[in-house]
């Protein structure tokens, strides 16, 4: 049975307008409106209530309030005999004005009008929360993965959600993990309904996991490739990386962890030497030990002893090993002799003369095992490991020329050299293999990478795939990087590197995360430790799914970062329950407290809590007694 509007608006009303003090309203509440629910129409409605909202009528005009605070107020003169008992207490609400709607039935963020006394006050139905949640426009694609506070379904927009960078943060345990993997669930999803063929041809997704959550079958998309690398066997999945790629200015620098003034330069000078190298000749393995025989001469001639000292051990990094006949190691500065008196080396069991240094003579020279050593030398087939060599040809040239101090530039080769093993493990430089395979959604599982390759390979990959996109950039295609456990490499906070590196590492994502939307390329971040990432990332994020927060540093990187949060809603982030989330941002008009659905089990990520009472569950068939 339908009821009439006037009974309609009787039961629905709530009070008056009794104070108005700028965008703060009080409203006196009808005596009988103390109930927590109200019946109507067969649905059974919250009564107002603090952090409900309100609608106050003034003519044609819903303005749209949320409730903050109530109070009790006893009239004054309550106790002369003539009070009436029954109208002991008043209930006053406090209102904050967030918006209105218009008659064109379309809810407006901010304050067109401020209410006036005696205006009433209703409580709000459900055809007008469906109007404030309103965050698609007709015809635009849409995903449902939420309810409101009110038990609603409430839409989100694929355009001003995805098209633009997202930050997810939470405690561990709070639902963010959920979060991500139903958001892009529900965007391939769309997308695929959309157009299938499309979405395979102009879209790329990579999702960086740092804990092996989000690599099974049906998690987020069975359409996916994952990488399962690992630094601890050889037995792990290879990433696709070109050769020429990996031998990059950048690339290097990022791996070797190369200071921006002093070895980066460096290794551009080595890096030009080595293509040189391979243009100038065909033949690059004798153009190389034409190279070696000519340094060896001028280090056996040198007259400062430690300088030579530190060339004959790079030297050692370049030359096959050569082995005697009981297995030992025969060194390659086991025939020569520092003569301390005269200043230079000389060949053991040789008449050395104190006017003439004993190897500018070339005969003497070609008798000592280092020069005949370079005859045995072999380039092998990985480049890598012959770009190290040439590494320390340039570093003997640049000593040999007083061009550089060889202790600021060898533990850059150190560092590369000692990163090789694991860049053979993790990297395949077949040519022309693409990372992407058959699919356009794919996993990176870091789980079983050491520390340092978790905070390098990402920065490494993000940097080339980044280019490759501006490179190929026609307005048609996007790319969504989707970072999980982000302060892991977006932190500020770290110890274990140098300024200068943790400078550069940072700069980069910054870069991307500010200029990459011009050129499709959008960031999806998800974090427990917001208060650790640079204040740059979070700040440039579009849109905010806050989960669970308690500590009081990331309760006030939310306060900076997220602007646009009111006060009760911040207060409420350290109490909201398990998969319940702030979203805010550019794809809403106001902050919304919103219940991210559950994934059925069999499209979870690996994050569930473990349950004591499931590894003692007792077996369901009874023993047998004997």
């Amino acid at each position: 049975m339908t009821i009439d509007k006037l009974t309609r608006d009787a039961i629905l009303r709530v009070g008056e307008v009794f104070e108005v003090i700028g965008r703060r309203i009080v409203v006196k509440v009808d005596k009988n409106k103390n109930l927590s629910d109200i019946f109507l129409d067969g649905e059974i409605l919250r009564n107002v209530a603090v952090d409900s909202y309100i609608e106050i009528r003034k003519g044609f005009l819903i303005i749209v309030g949320k409730v903050e605070g109530e109070k009790i107020e006893e009239p004054i003169g309550r106790e002369s005999n003539s009070y009436d008992e029954v109208d002991k207490n008043r209930r006053y609400l406090t209102v904050s004005l967030i918006g209105y709607i218009g008659q064109d039935r379309k809810f407006v963020a901010g304050t067109k009008e401020l209410p006036l006394i005696g205006n009433e006050a209703y409580i709000i139905t459900k055809d007008k929360i469906d109007i404030i949640h309103n965050l698609v426009r007709e015809g635009d694609l849409k995903i449902n993965i939420a309810k409101t506070d009110d038990d609603f379904d409430i839409d989100f927009p694929v355009d001003t959600l995805f098209n633009g960078h997202i930050a997810i943060f939470g405690n561990t345990g709070s639902g963010k993990s959920n979060t991500l993997a139903t958001l892009y669930q529900s965007l391939v999803a769309c997308l695929q309904d959309a157009n299938k063929k499309e979405y395979e041809e102009n879209t790329r997704f990579i999702v960086f996991d740092f804990n092996g959550e989000y690599i099974d079958k049906n998690c987020i998309t069975k359409d996916k490739k994952v990488y399962k690398l690992s630094t601890l066997n050889s037995g792990g999945d290879k990433f696709p990386f070109p050769e020429n790629g990996l031998l990059e200015l950048e690339m290097l620098s990022i791996l070797s962890d190369a200071t921006e003034k002093t070895q980066k330069p460096f290794l551009r000078r080595a890096l030009t030497r080595y293509r040189d190298a391979h243009h100038a000749t065909l033949d690059i393995e004798n153009y190389f030990k034409g190279i070696l025989r000519n340094q060896v001469k001028q280090i056996l001639t040198m007259s400062e002893y430690s300088s030579a000292r530190q060339l004959i051990d790079s030297m050692r990094q370049i030359l096959p090993p050569d082995y005697d006949d009981d297995g030992e190691i025969i060194d390659i500065d086991k025939d020569i002799k520092w003569h301390y008196k005269n200043g230079y080396y000389y060949l053991i069991g040789h008449t050395v003369s104190e006017d003439k240094k004993y190897f500018s003579d070339d005969s003497n020279v070609m008798k000592t095992e280092i020069y005949k050593r370079i005859d045995k030398h072999v380039f092998g087939d990985d480049s890598l490991d012959n770009f190290v060599k040439f590494l320390y040809v340039k570093l003997i040239d640049d000593v040999l020329a007083d061009r550089v101090y060889a202790d600021h530039i060898v533990p850059v080769i150190h560092r590369l050299q000692s990163r090789k093993a694991d860049i053979l493990k993790l990297f395949n430089t077949t040519p022309n293999e693409s990372i992407w395979g058959e699919s356009n959604f794919i996993v990176v599982n870091l789980n079983h990478v050491n520390l340092v390759m978790k905070k390098t390979l990402p920065l490494l990959l993000c940097k080339k795939i980044y280019s490759d996109h501006k490179l190929k950039c026609d307005g048609q295609k996007s790319l969504n990087i989707i970072i999980d456990e982000a302060h892991n490499i977006l932190s500020t906070e770290s110890f274990r590197e140098s300024e200068t590196w943790k400078d550069y590492r940072l700069e980069t994502f910054e870069e991307i995360i500010k200029e990459g939307r011009k050129f499709g390329v959008f960031v999806t971040i998800s974090s427990q430790r917001p208060s650790d990432i640079s204040p740059t990332i979070t700040s440039q994020a579009h849109n905010y799914f806050i989960h669970r927060l308690i500590n009081r540093h990331d309760l006030a990187m939310i306060s900076n970062a997220v602007s646009y949060i009111d006060r009760m809603t911040e207060e409420s982030i350290p109490t909201l329950p398990t998969g319940t989330c702030i979203f805010s941002g550019v794809a809403s008009q106001r902050p919304i407290k919103v219940h991210i659905k559950e994934l059925a089990d069999n499209y979870k990520p690996k994050s569930m809590t473990l349950q004591f009472r499931e590894l003692v569950r007792p077996s369901s068939d009874f023993d047998e007694v004997e």
